[in-house]
């Protein structure tokens, strides 16, 4: 492999073939532009040198990439309207460019790249099942023809993923390192949780193909809503918002009539906005008369909106939207799919940077379901103050070390601010 110096990259650079740091850890896949946050975590790291054996593809400025079929600003107002809190969280940035430029600012992030580092192959069947449903979406948008045994696919690989590597894929929802393909990455994101959801149930193989499916497409209507509405970029009128409401119905007739799907899958995209105390779109149904499937993918679209990056605000950290959900009483989630949700996922969701009583930091990076408030956490920072580079710090079980606890979460852009 040919070295190359850290000081040399230049954001939108990519190569022909994947760059590695030191060895065997993937920094990006081949064709990936690098980005400023690449650069920044590499400087962070005291890293010099990045090795590939490829040649340079793209510079900075190309305009060649194709633009990726993303999630609207409009559809993003109205989930945010939906979620468990009610509103934006606080410190959320109008308009976004505040948003971007705070998630731009953060730079590097440990908990995501730790991930990348320990499992290349799971990241890169992550980035290549957001690509191969964005294809899918692209054909969807053009209405050109889709046959369902490619999404098939797509579902079946992403459920052996999901068993195969659990906490490497939290991981990758939680860091959020991957951008573009933001409505594909949103989906296959609700997919991996509804995926864990189901598993945590003990639901039969066939119906967590089916709700695996149905999270994938859940939103495909968007793509048969008026233009002037999805790509409005002010608040949406009274009318408006009623139209946007009628997503689930495209999406049911595109997933039944048009791919012919089963029932058990168009529920999913019917009822997934439906609450459990009937207060939800469009048909106002409630408690057990929605669908199974559909409360599972609406508990993991609520979580996957809140910690994701929109163009509007920043994303939580997974303990606060955890919190969120948690503050549901049985409004909008079935509180048995949230308990399951949150033996699957804990109160601190693996990948979170927490606080312990004795003032070292750590990395959550395993749950117990009968414990969730005493994960398993690697120490970033020790009480001394010694900084400890990847996975080099102490692993230490707090369901067994019963001297220490959680004293709080830590915002991972606090920790990488400070840091900088």
């Amino acid at each position: 492999m040919k070295k190359i110096a850290v000081d040399t990259l230049k954001t939108g650079l990519s190569f022909s073939e994947p760059v590695y740091i030191e060895g065997n850890n993937l920094l990006v896949p081949a064709g990936v532009p690098i980005r400023q946050k690449d650069i920044d975590r590499l400087n962070s790291w005291g890293i010099d040198v990045v090795e590939t054996d490829g040649k340079a593809l793209m510079a900075a400025g190309d305009s060649s990439k194709k633009p990726d079929t993303a999630k609207t600003d409009a559809e993003d107002r109205a989930a945010a309207a939906e979620n468990a809190s009610g509103k934006a969280p606080a410190g959320a940035a109008p308009g976004g460019e505040a948003g971007r430029g705070a998630k731009k600012k953060g730079g590097h992030n440990m908990l995501s790249l730790a991930e990348v580092q320990e499992n290349t192959g799971a990241y890169r069947i992550y980035i290549e099942l957001i690509e191969q449903l964005d294809g899918v979406f692209n054909s969807i948008a053009s209405g050109l023809s889709v046959e369902a045994r490619s999404i098939d696919g797509i579902s079946s690989r992403l459920l052996q993923a999901v068993r195969d590597q659990r906490d490497s894929f939290i991981g990758y929802i939680l860091g959020g390192e991957v951008s573009g393909h933001e409505m594909a990455k949103s989906s296959v994101n609700t997919a991996i949780l509804s995926a864990l959801i189901s598993q945590e149930l003990k639901l039969p193989s066939h119906k967590i193909m089916h709700i695996i499916t149905g999270a994938l497409l859940h939103d495909v209507g968007m793509f048969r809503l008026p233009k002037d509405i999805v790509e409005k970029k002010g608040g949406l009128s009274e009318a408006e918002l009623q139209r946007m409401r009628m997503h689930p119905l495209y999406t049911h007739k595109i997933v039944s009539r048009e791919l012919l799907y089963p029932e058990d899958v168009g529920l999913i995209a019917l009822q997934h906005h439906e609450r459990w105390d009937g207060e939800g779109y469009p048909r106002r149904v409630a408690g057990t008369a929605i669908d199974t499937g559909a409360r599972i993918v609406s508990v993991a679209d609520a979580f996957e909106a809140m910690v994701s990056q929109k163009s509007y605000r920043n994303s939580m950290m997974g303990y606060q939207a955890m919190k969120n959900l948690l503050s549901d009483n049985s409004r909008r989630f079935d509180p048995d799919i949230l308990k399951a949700f949150i033996q699957t996922m804990g109160i601190y969701p693996i990948g979170s940077i927490v606080l312990l009583n004795n003032g070292a930091l750590a990395r959550v990076t395993e749950v117990h379901g009968e414990a969730p408030l005493r994960p398993k956490i690697r120490v970033l920072i020790d009480e001394f103050g010694k900084v400890f580079r990847q996975d080099e710090g102490d692993l230490t079980d707090l369901l067994t070390e019963k001297s220490l606890f959680i004293a709080k979460a830590v915002d991972p852009r606090e920790l990488a601010q400070t840091k900088a």
